[in-house]
């Protein structure tokens, strides 16, 4: 599961999530290599003649594309959210790929984590309330890890204090 609980004098308790990359860098240049290489199959027969250098430029195109499309999911897969929880605070700070930090601070004896199975924009919605508002948290987990969270949550404020 793509987070890290790390556990602090006290009570504390700190988790990390992030998105989780099922392409890592090597597996991202081995697919545009792949790509590369198998565009130009189609290619060879036209070697020596005018149509190559008009079918080319299209063929770099697919490729540069598809180069764009992959970073372009390596820079959205650069978002944090972590949780921290104190035997008196509980913060989430959810820090975007661009844009400003967005902060959520609450007393940890009322704060409540929920799952909410339906009704919300993703499958097993995962939201902390407290302090009058809901938050979410870990909308891009998967379903089955946004349900093993909530119970690592509840017991985080369970260790530190709060009323889960």
């Amino acid at each position: 599961m793509p987070h890290r609980w790390t556990h602090g004098p006290a009570g504390q308790h700190e988790v990390v999530l992030w998105p989780h990359r099922s392409l890592p860098r090597r597996g991202f240049a081995a697919i545009i290599l792949m790509a590369f290489l198998l565009a130009t199959v189609p290619l060879y027969g036209l070697l020596g003649t005018v149509v190559l250098w008009g079918l080319l430029p299209f063929m770099l195109l697919v490729v540069a594309g598809l180069w764009w499309a992959l970073e372009h999911t390596y820079k959205t897969a650069e978002m944090r959210e972590t949780l921290t929880i104190t035997p008196d605070l509980t913060r989430l700070v959810h820090q975007p790929p661009r844009g400003e930090i967005l902060t959520w601070e609450c007393n940890t004896y009322w704060t409540r984590a929920h799952i909410h199975p339906t009704g919300g924009p993703v499958e097993s919605y995962l939201t902390l309330t407290g302090s009058g508002r809901e938050v979410e948290i870990g909308r891009f987990l998967t379903e089955k890890e946004r349900k093993a969270l909530i119970g690592e949550i509840n017991e985080a404020l369970a260790n530190a204090g709060g009323q889960a």
